[in-house]
C-alpha cells in the first residue's frame, strides 16, 4: 500500500480528505490524516459570536462528521517531520511513513509575542476574536459594557481573514447603535497597513464606509508593547493609543511543528512554490491554506480554490507528469458591514479587488466593492455552504482561477 498523510483536519485538510478518498484506488492507497483536537470550528462565525449574533453552539461539530469512510483518522499532537526519510513522529513516539505529504496545520494566535498583551487585563478588557474563549469572553464583556473607548488592532502581518478586523468595527458600530450607546462609544482600528487595507481601490472604497460610520483609522502603527496599567497601545516609535476595550488580531505563526521539522521560514510558514503548491524543499510534499507562506490571504476561500489546483498537481505527481496546473491566488471574501449589508471582493496574486459583478457577468447577483443587502446573504448563506459542500469536497459553481469577467477597471 501506498501512503498519503494529512497533517491537519481544519478546512483545508478536511478537503483535501474528502476529494482524494474520492479519486484514488483504496486498494492501492492509504490515507491518513493527523489532528490533535476533535472539535472542527466555523471560524469565520467568531466574529458573529461578541455581537450574539451566534453563540458558541452555532460554530462547533466534531470532525469525525467531515471525515470520509476508508480515511484513518488520528487524534494525536504532532511532534515532527523527518523529510528525508518520509516520516512523521507523533506525540508519543508513534511514526507514520508516507510517499506523499499535505501540510494543512494552519495558522495559530500568539498573544505572548506582544509583550503586555497576555497580561492581567486578558480576557477581562483585552481581547482577541480569533478564539472562541476570547469571542465568548467579549460577548460577556459587551452584554454590562457602557461604553467609552474600543481600540481593534493588528499586531502583525499576515494574520488569518484579512478583513475580520474591518468586519468587526463595522458590526460594533451597528450594534451599539441599536442598543442606543453608540454615542458613547469611540471606535478606533489600528493597522500597521498605511490604510484600511492592502490594496488602494478597496482601500478607497473602505475608508469612505469607515469614515461614514465614524470609525477612526490610526495606519501606520506597529504595537510594540501594551501598558495594561495605563491601558495604552504603544507603538515602536512611541506613539500611544488609549483604550478603555482593546479587541486584537495577535501575532499569527505557524504551528510549532514546522519549526520543530526544519520546514518553515522565521514565522512557521512553510515555503511554497505559489502556483504548484508545490514545497520548495521537498518533492513530496504539498502545502494547502494558511500553513504555507504563499503571498495571498489567508482565508477559507483561498484554501478552498488552492485545493482545486493542489489535487491537481498531487494527482499528476503521483502517475509521474508535470504539474501544469498553476494557482493564482484567488481569495473572495465577503465583508459584513452592519445593518445586514456587506460588500465583497475578488483578487488574485496580480489582480486587486475591483469594482463588478460576481459570479456572473453583469448578472451577479453579488456586487463587488459594493455595500448591498444581498452581499449580507451571501455571507449567512455561506455558513450552510461550509458545512455542506465544502468541506466534504464538492464542487461549488465558482472557477477556482479569478476572471476578469464582471470586472471593471479602475484608473
Amino acid at each position: 500500500m501506498k501512503k498519503l498523510v494529512i497533517l491537519g483536519a481544519g478546512t483545508a485538510g478536511t478537503m483535501m480528505a474528502n476529494k482524494l478518498r474520492g479519486a484514488l484506488d483504496r486498494e492501492e492507497w492509504s490515507i491518513t490524516i493527523v489532528d490533535q483536537f476533535k472539535t472542527h470550528y466555523y471560524q469565520p462565525g467568531f466574529l458573529f459570536i461578541p455581537f450574539g449574533i451566534y453563540n458558541s453552539h452555532d460554530v462547533i461539530k466534531p470532525k469525525s462528521d467531515f471525515i470520509p469512510t476508508g480515511v484513518n483518522m488520528i487524534y494525536s499532537a504532532i511532534d515532527r517531520v523527518e523529510a528525508e526519510s518520509n516520516k512523521v513522529h507523533l506525540e508519543g513516539g508513534k511514526i507514520l511513513n508516507y510517499d506523499y505529504l499535505i501540510i494543512a496545520t494552519g495558522t495559530k494566535t500568539f498573544p505572548d509575542e506582544t509583550p503586555g498583551l497576555q497580561d492581567k487585563l486578558w480576557h477581562k478588557e483585552i481581547f482577541d476574536f480569533y478564539t472562541i474563549e476570547g469571542a465568548c469572553a467579549l460577548q460577556r464583556f459587551f452584554k454590562g459594557w457602557e461604553g467609552g473607548k474600543l481600540v481593534m488592532a493588528i499586531t502583525e502581518l499576515p494574520y488569518k481573514c484579512p478583513v475580520a478586523p474591518l468586519e468587526f468595527v463595522f458590526l460594533a458600530d451597528a450594534y451599539f447603535t441599536q442598543i442606543g450607546i453608540r454615542d458613547k462609544v469611540d471606535i478606533s482600528y489600528v493597522t500597521p497597513m498605511p490604510g484600511a487595507f492592502t490594496k488602494p481601490v478597496a482601500t478607497k472604497m473602505l475608508s469612505e464606509l469607515l469614515a461614514e460610520k465614524n470609525i477612526t483609522v490610526i495606519p501606520d502603527f506597529y504595537i510594540e508593547r501594551v501598558d495594561n496599567d495605563s491601558k495604552k497601545l504603544i507603538s515602536y516609535d512611541e506613539r500611544e493609543v488609549e483604550f478603555d476595550v482593546l479587541t486584537v488580531v495577535p501575532v499569527n505563526m505557524g504551528d510549532e511543528m514546522i519549526e520543530r521539522s526544519g520546514l518553515g521560514d522565521d514565522m512557521n510558514f512553510v515555503p511554497t512554490d505559489k502556483e504548484t503548491l508545490q514545497s520548495k524543499k521537498h518533492e513530496n510534499i504539498f502545502v494547502l491554506g494558511d500553513a504555507s507562506n504563499i503571498p495571498t490571504s489567508k482565508a477559507g476561500s483561498v484554501a478552498h480554490f488552492a485545493a482545486e489546483i493542489l489535487f491537481e498537481n498531487l494527482m499528476s505527481a503521483i502517475e509521474g507528469r508535470p504539474l501544469h496546473a498553476k494557482f493564482d491566488g484567488h481569495a473572495n471574501c465577503y465583508i459584513e458591514t452592519g445593518f445586514g449589508k456587506g460588500a465583497l471582493i475578488d483578487f488574485n496574486y496580480d489582480t486587486e479587488p475591483l469594482p463588478g459583478t460576481f459570479p456572473l457577468p453583469g448578472l451577479g447577483p453579488f456586487g463587488l466593492l459594493e455595500n448591498t443587502k444581498i452581499n449580507h446573504y451571501g455571507k449567512v448563506m455561506f455558513r450552510w455552504i461550509y458545512w455542506h459542500i465544502l468541506l466534504k469536497g464538492k464542487e461549488l459553481p465558482v472557477e477556482p482561477l479569478m476572471t476578469m469577467a464582471g470586472k471593471k477597471k479602475v484608473n
